[in-house]
């Protein structure tokens, strides 16, 4: 009896490729302008473990210091072709909407689902497919003003979700639903373009100093404890992906490890399935 597929081979195909165009164009905006990116997360486990995708992910992480993500900034929108655009994280609603606070690069030419109210709650800008850009912002050498910098970022981001389209308190366990609830009544206090004016200026802090780590300061709460050592990724290697060159941490390995552990070993195989193929549509 054959085996029943877990997921949508072709559609995973189309987004894997839908992709990998907008990887390969910050990859030559990058290297025209001398900018400095890092494949990451998923995408980093699949270059070193696949040379390529994870077989069954369909999406793209990168990540960039603050300084070379004001740089890509500074020329993305004449670089990027018309069916890609970078969308930041004020860009809803004129800065009054909040989703999370990573600048992401859309591709026009696809949908993930189809129109709805949060759909267009976030004007559109959030049903394609996307890259996700992860910044690398100096985190104090100091372990309490360390702990501070990410429980004031903590508290930021639980401000925000009041902005988000819907709230589900279900999936919080009953002390972070507590903290979140806390987090949310107090939201009107903080209009959402202050909140992200207040969450770059605190992720900015000590970038004037030669701290021993970054940190993932746009990351979501649960995985702001993410720390790497400075020197694993200002140092800058080549790694094999989908038959191109990309630029990723020379010290791969260990930034691996802090995210993942074992990440060599592969996840139980009903784990094995995307995120969003199922649903995508890529246009011609």
């Amino acid at each position: 009896m054959p085996e029943k597929k877990l997921y949508d081979e072709e559609k995973l195909k189309a987004a894997q490729d839908a992709s990998l165009k907008i990887l390969l164009e910050v990859n030559r905006i990058c290297r025209k302008h001398d900018i400095i990116y890092l494949l990451d997360g998923g995408t980093l486990l699949g270059a070193v473990r696949h040379k390529g995708f994870i077989p069954w992910d369909d999406d793209v992480d990168i990540a960039m210091t603050r300084e070379n993500m004001d740089r890509f900034k500074a020329v993305a929108a004449a670089e990027l072709p018309a069916d890609m655009e970078l969308v930041d994280c004020d860009s809803y609603r004129g800065g009054k909407a909040f989703y999370d606070f990573t600048p992401r690069i859309i591709y026009k030419k696809s949908k993930r689902h189809g129109q709805s109210e949060e759909t267009e709650y976030y004007e559109g800008k959030l049903n394609h497919l996307w890259v996700d850009i992860f910044i690398l912002d100096n985190i104090s050498d100091s372990p309490v003003a360390d702990r501070f910098t990410r429980f004031f970022q903590k508290c930021i981001y639980g401000l925000s979700m009041t902005r988000r389209y819907s709230l589900d308190y279900s999936k919080y366990g009953a002390a972070d639903r507590l903290k979140v609830r806390v987090l949310t009544a107090f939201s009107f206090l903080f209009p959402q373009k202050t909140l992200f004016k207040l969450q770059e200026r605190l992720s900015r802090r000590y970038n004037n100093k030669k701290t021993k780590h970054f940190y993932y300061s746009n990351y979501q709460p649960d995985y702001l404890h993410d720390t790497i050592d400075r020197e694993w990724s200002e140092n800058v290697t080549e790694l094999p992906f989908e038959g191109h060159m990309l630029l990723a941490p020379k010290e791969y390995d260990k930034v691996l490890k802090e995210v993942y552990g074992d990440y060599m070993k592969l996840p139980p195989k009903e784990s094995r399935v995307p995120s969003h193929s199922d649903d995508i549509e890529v246009f011609s």
